[in-house]
């Protein structure tokens, strides 16, 4: 199944748990069940933006975007991360009323619903299993995971007000649910606002790869290093190199070797520029 076909299903399985869990947690009172709500409401964000990115990535650049549009989804990904740290705030502060006066909580209701809730992540996160070597997929596949986590602790909440009449364990299954919305949130967004800072991409060890270059023989400094992503799993990298005073051929070599090593790094996108003292008919030459 192509990734935009398994991105709309579990879409759409989303939609469908977070009507359930809405209209659930009212009727049912229960605080976790509506937060869990909320943390499939940015679910189906990031599966949204994550549909998004998948198309909009197969556009061309053109005159007007010489990159593509692919940031169009980082924008997207940083409102997608705002709206999750507001809705933790929200969570954190209704478990705090509910400490203060907790209210009475049909359990029963609460565990059908949030049963159900897990049985679709649990589909939508094996639609989404497979793929991983795109970032888009994988990312949606770790909202997926979360939130069945959340489902889990809905469910063992519901259980303990079943059993036990212990109705505590609604606001505490809710600040469990509201610290992942958190963390998410605070990821994404720090994720989102490297890329446009055009930071170091995480993973990346820039001295590491200027070493393995000046490594190469025949290659005396590089300077004016870059190394930033153009979007999310997009590294590109620039830089000067300075070379001994070789045929044009050698040096189109050692150009051909340092774009080899850099892919082997991850990097297929380069801008180099080769520098000698004197290549052929003794001038001094930008490659």
């Amino acid at each position: 199944m192509k990734p935009e076909k398994r991105l709309i299903l579990t879409l759409l399985i989303s939609l469908a748990i977070l009507v359930a869990e809405i209209i659930g947690g009212m009727i049912s009172n229960s605080l976790a069940l509506l937060s869990d709500a909320g943390h499939v409401f940015t679910d189906s964000l990031a599966l949204s933006l994550s549909l998004i990115a998948s198309v909009i990535s197969r556009k061309a650049p053109d005159e007007k975007a010489t990159f593509g549009y692919q940031r169009i989804g980082l924008l997207a990904a940083i409102i997608n991360g705002l709206s999750l740290l507001g809705i933790s705030v929200y969570i954190f502060h209704e478990s705090y009323n509910r400490f203060m006066s907790p209210p009475e909580i049909r359990s029963s209701l609460m565990l059908v619903v949030a049963s159900a809730g897990l049985i679709g992540n649990i589909v939508m996160a094996y639609v989404l299993s497979e793929g991983h070597s795109d970032l888009n997929i994988k990312s949606a596949w770790l909202h997926i995971i979360g939130d069945l986590l959340a489902s889990i602790g809905v469910i063992v909440a519901a259980v303990i007000i079943y059993f036990t009449g212990f109705v505590m364990a609604d606001p505490i299954a809710s600040i469990a649910v509201g610290g992942l919305i958190l963390i998410g949130g605070l990821r994404v967004v720090k994720e989102a606002l490297g890329i446009f800072l055009e930071m170091v991409p995480k993973g990346y060890d820039l001295r590491e790869i200027r070493r393995s270059i000046l490594d190469i023989n025949g290659v005396i400094d590089i300077h004016d290093v870059h190394l930033w992503s153009i979007s999310h799993g997009k590294p590109s990298f620039s830089a000067h190199v300075l070379t001994s005073d070789l045929s044009l051929s050698e040096v189109d070599t050692i150009r051909g070797r340092i774009e080899g090593l850099l892919s082997e790094f991850g990097i297929d996108h380069t801008v180099l520029q080769l520098e000698c003292g004197r290549c052929e008919n003794d001038q001094n030459a930008h490659l």
